[in-house]
């Protein structure tokens, strides 16, 4: 087995393991899908909030606090249609607090 001695970009290494490629996907759809609720979730809260893991039709976002899950939490029925209208299949919306 030879071993490189230059340094890869994520994208090379993503290009070679189709395991690195897939997370990488999923994290940009995360991303992506944070980006099209992100004008329901008020000014204030959108700093605290982060896109986390998607597992088939459950996707997690990533809390600051429990004061700013309690009020997102309130907003997932929101979130959710805005996400299927967009094209998106999200049965569920898990958050995870941390940080706070």
């Amino acid at each position: 087995m030879s071993r490189r001695t230059h340094a890869v970009s994520v994208h090379e290494a993503a290009s070679e393991a189709p395991t690195l490629a897939r997370l990488a996907q999923l994290a940009r759809e995360s991303a992506d899908r944070l980006a099209a609720v992100e004008q329901l979730i008020p000014p204030a809260l959108r700093a605290c909030v982060r896109p986390g893991p998607i597992e088939g039709t459950t996707w997690c976002l990533l809390v600051d606090g429990n004061a700013a899950a309690a009020k997102l939490r309130q907003m997932i029925p929101a979130l959710q249609r805005q996400l299927g209208s967009r094209g998106w299949q999200v049965t569920s919306i898990r958050l995870r607090v941390g940080r706070g």
